[in-house]
């Protein structure tokens, strides 16, 4: 019988129902435990002749007597493949329960047509035979389930832990993936071997790589930190192979997570941080048994604010945006969840100051989240009216708003981009936040207002994340603006974490600053989502590469580097991770002979007049060109 045969067949076995299975497992043994019967009788009588002479239907019946208490021990339920040793070990413990019970019945009757001896020797052939077959069944039919022959990849497992162990054995019932080595720097593993495959080094991982031609390494270190997962990434890309990483401890101990939760690595892994618990009594603070409003609450921080508001059990949650379909999602998403916390979803834009006023009066608001805004700078800079009458007049509204319907708190989320803007969006969000710090003197006593100022958000609508990913997914070019630009990032759920903390220590005019760690080479980032599929990038050095990192060029207003403060006036706030700004603000009677003044520039739609009038109210808004001449000249100088 030809290779392509037997492949054949174990493949339809392979296929069978568990009940069809489990007719041929029983089938299989009504045949060949009778069969030990005789091979135990052959080795105590001395020959096959005696044995088959020796009341051969009582050693028919006694073997099939084993078959009912193989089932009771769950050895017919057990599914082959995943067939282990306590499943055997309990169908032993059952032979030796049938031998022994027929040992004693053969004593006590005095029965001597069988030699009692020949009992003991049926137990140890049978328990071989079950072992055997077991073992023998379950290769069989883990060949038998590959996808029509397909070859698995030959993966190396960093870890060799227990996660990395079990990560080990599930492949092997995988069709897509082989185990073949581990790579782990504990000295206790150095040399020796771990369910069956062999432990290297990190600083032999090129050896282990071209030893066992690897094609995929996955990460099996759950209980890591997220420093240490990024060190990890670092220390394996090098090999020029594609990265997975394996999910949680927790999951993989309870049994719910196996190979197929093995996942790409994530922008999260590679610029993620350790995160810091909220202090309870900070997140609750301004959100439970309150009615709390958030606008732009279809929005990338938006959406997020809401899901950690409804978990602090707020007496009521309003949803405003001027996105029917964002506010949907987001209402659809927060119903399904069974928080129990009443969401009322609004639609309409902040510019109507009527509709705002009425949903606070109507609601009796007591924390309001301002996440309305414009934000994305190239869009902005070309549509400059409906920018700065959405973000400072919408802004407006909120706050007049807010003092008018006696909220008790004000949140505004603001930007880093706000910090000496080279662009028309943060020289919008930089007059919001003046239209904050007037109403906080305007409202000292009846309202809190203050703002909190951070960087980009990791999976935030615009980001360059999933544009890369894509680019990557279609062969390339991967498209960077500047190859010096530097970016600030922060989770999306860290973000609006520290932002509902802040609020919960405001006073009063305050700019809370999230320390947002560490800024990031946005070209780096590039080139290590190309490493990490296993891809190389295409230079004048290395024409062959597969993929190339394109500069295009500035958008307009964009600069090459975001700043969070303004001035050197900080102070902690009490939360390490949250800083604390006094910055300038202007006189609430001057801003007000200001911003009327920018409306009437808008309302006639002259740019020229509209920049004017912003750069009077920000006059440290300047041109991004300017500014990035600057930048440039002093990273030439170093």
């Amino acid at each position: 019988m030809s290779a392509f045969s037997v492949m054949a067949i174990l493949r339809h076995l392979a296929q069978l129902s568990p009940r069809a299975k489990m007719r041929v497992m029983i089938g299989g043994d009504a045949l060949c435990l009778p069969l030990c019967m005789f091979a135990a009788m052959a080795l105590r009588m001395g020959s096959l002749e005696s044995a088959l002479a020796t009341a051969p239907a009582l050693q028919i019946m006694l073997a099939w007597l084993t078959l009912p208490v193989l089932g009771a021990a769950g050895l017919y339920r057990t599914v082959v493949r995943y067939i282990d040793l306590r499943v055997l070990a309990a169908a032993s413990g059952a032979l030796a329960v049938v031998v022994l019970l027929v040992f004693m019945l053969a004593m006590v009757f005095q029965v001597h047509v069988l030699p009692r001896s020949a009992l003991l020797v049926f137990w140890f052939v049978a328990f071989c035979y079950v072992v055997t077959s077991r073992f023998v069944a379950r290769g069989l039919l883990r060949r038998g389930i590959k996808h029509g022959g397909r070859p698995r990849l030959r993966t190396a497992v960093y870890g060799a832990g227990d996660a990395g162990a079990q990560l080990a054995q599930a492949m092997q019932f995988s069709p897509e993936y082989k185990a073949t080595c581990f790579i782990d720097d504990r000295a206790d593993l150095r040399h020796k071997t771990v369910a069956g495959l062999k432990v290297y080094p990190s600083s032999a991982l090129r050896e282990a790589v071209f030893r066992h031609d690897v094609g995929l390494i996955v990460l099996a270190i759950p209980s890591a930190s997220t420093a240490q997962t990024r060190r990890l990434i670092q220390q394996v890309e090098s090999a020029g192979l594609p990265v997975k990483i394996l999910p949680g401890l927790s999951d993989l101990v309870d049994g719910n997570a196996g190979v197929s939760d093995i996942r790409e690595v994530d922008v999260v892994d590679l610029l993620g941080r350790d995160a810091v618990p909220p202090d309870p009594a900070l997140f609750a603070r301004n959100i439970a048994g309150k009615v709390v409003l958030v606008t732009g609450a279809g929005g990338s921080i938006g959406s997020e604010l809401c899901r950690q508001i409804v978990s602090q059990r707020p007496a009521r949650l309003v949803l405003l945006d001027h996105s029917e379909f964002a506010l949907y999602s987001i209402d659809h998403e927060l119903a399904q969840a069974g928080h129990g916390v009443q969401v009322l979803a609004c639609v309409g834009s902040v510019l109507d100051e009527e509709l705002v006023r009425s949903v606070m009066l109507t609601h009796g608001v007591q924390t309001l989240y301002h996440a309305a805004a414009y934000k994305h700078v190239p869009i902005v800079e070309a549509n400059i009216q409906q920018g700065l009458r959405n973000n400072v007049f919408g802004t407006l509204n909120v706050a007049r708003a807010a003092l008018e319907a006696g909220v008790e708190t004000c949140i505004l989320i603001s930007t880093d981009k706000a910090v000496r803007p080279t662009n028309v969006m943060g020289a919008s969000k930089r007059a919001a936040e003046l239209v904050f710090q007037s109403a906080a003197i305007r409202g000292a006593g009846r309202t809190v207002f203050s703002m909190v100022r951070f960087g980009n958000v990791l999976g935030s609508s615009g980001s360059v994340v999933p544009l890369f990913r894509r680019q990557i997914q279609a062969g390339g070019p991967i498209t960077i603006t500047h190859p010096d630009i530097i970016r600030y990032f922060m989770l999306i759920p860290e973000a609006a974490q520290l932002v509902i903390q802040a609020g919960a220590m405001a006073r009063g005019g305050e700019v809370f600053v999230l320390d947002m760690g560490e800024p990031v080479r946005i070209a780096d980032l590039a080139r290590s989502m190309v490493r990490l599929s296993g891809l190389t990038e295409k230079t004048d050095a290395e024409p062959m590469g597969d993929i190339e990192i394109r500069s295009v060029g500035l958008r307009p207003g964009e600069k090459l580097f975001e700043e969070l403060l303004i001035g050197d006036d900080v102070v902690p706030s009490g939360h390490p991770r949250i800083m604390c700004a006094r910055e300038r603000h202007i006189d609430p009677a001057l801003l007000d002979k200001m911003l009327q003044s920018l409306r009437q520039a808008c309302a006639s739609n002259d740019a020229d007049s509209m920049l004017r009038q912003i750069r009077n109210l920000v006059p440290e808004y300047r041109p991004a060109d300017e500014v990035n001449a600057e930048a440039s000249a002093a990273l030439a100088a170093r």
